[in-house]
């Protein structure tokens, strides 16, 4: 399967079940913790679970004239996919991102038993019980969860959009530097 196949697979399979609730921070950079569910191709009704984080730097305005970088979005299985040709493939379908900079870290890669309904339910239970609001949780496809964490990355920049660019100018309105 090319880019251009699992990049659809992605936006026709991606679900946000539960996007973090607190918005990305304005002036510094925000670790994105997620939990991605996906079936697994290779034990039949069972779950993957990859849990990590992505540190997305703050938001720009004015954005650099310098390339999307993308870090740790490299599969060991996926030679193909290296961060350059990752960037291309989105830059030249137009896809801009709010920050220039994403470092993801996959701290664990299991398999569940159970199919992905039920670990979606357990998830889902653990992160209202734990009331943690900074975790988000997705299902998409195993062979292209790296897009389906763009997906998850711009939906989440989308929400706090609005935010942010309120407290920019904020700020700048206290340094005097709009009137």
């Amino acid at each position: 399967m090319n880019m251009q196949e699992k990049w659809v697979k992605a936006l026709d399979n991606t679900c946000i079940v539960r996007p973090r609730v607190q918005e990305l921070l304005t002036f510094s950079a925000t670790s994105l913790p997620y939990i991605f569910l996906s079936e697994s191709s290779i034990n039949s009704g069972d779950t993957v679970v990859r849990k990590g984080e992505v540190l997305v730097e703050k938001p720009s305005l004015i954005l650099p004239y310098n390339l999307p970088q993308f870090e740790g979005f490299e599969s060991g299985e996926q030679p193909d996919l290296n961060k350059d040709l990752f960037a291309n493939f989105l830059l030249v379908r137009g896809i801009n991102f709010p920050s220039l900079k994403y470092n993801n870290k996959t701290y664990s890669l299991d398999v569940r038993e159970g199919n992905l309904d039920k670990a979606v339910d357990f998830y889902l239970g653990r992160l209202q019980q734990e009331e943690d609001v900074s975790t988000g949780l997705l299902t998409g496809p195993e062979d292209c969860w790296q897009f389906s964490m763009l997906i998850f990355i711009c939906t989440q920049a989308a929400r706090s959009a609005e935010g942010d660019i309120k407290r920019i100018m904020r700020e700048l309105k206290t340094k005097g530097r709009l009137p």
